[in-house]
């Protein structure tokens, strides 16, 4: 069964692959305004850090509970999901050899979690 904590930390992973995709909505609308200080750039921004800001909590929460060390590697789904999400929001395209590194950050993460004791 997975563990609160685990659930918490996915929470978190997506929080900061959906704050990265937030950015690149914030460029993209300063891009258009010639300025970040547009409403359009400055309410992507500002909504950018305020879910960073939550998110942070959220880890320092896990933190709580768990070792740095034994549950940092979940936020190496974030490599995964940020490249995933600007593919179909962004129509960005990527190389085999991206497929291939997520297959193996995929691996990574459960030859570290199916050989370590829970957090």
């Amino acid at each position: 069964m997975i563990s609160g904590i685990y659930i918490l930390a996915m929470v978190c992973v997506l929080g900061i692959a959906a704050g990265q995709i937030m950015f690149k909505y914030s460029a993209l609308a300063m891009n258009e305004a010639s300025t970040l200080f547009a409403i359009k750039p400055l309410i992507f921004f500002g909504a950018t850090m305020a879910l960073y800001g939550i998110t942070s909590i959220g880890w320092v929460l896990i933190l709580r509970h768990a070792e740095l060390g034994k549950i940092y590697p979940v936020m190496a789904l974030a490599f995964v999901f940020v490249p995933a999400a600007s593919y179909f929001l962004f129509g960005e395209r990527f190389s085999g050899g991206y497929f291939a590194g997520s297959a193996l950050i995929a691996a990574g993460l459960v030859l570290i979690f199916s050989t370590s004791k829970s957090v």
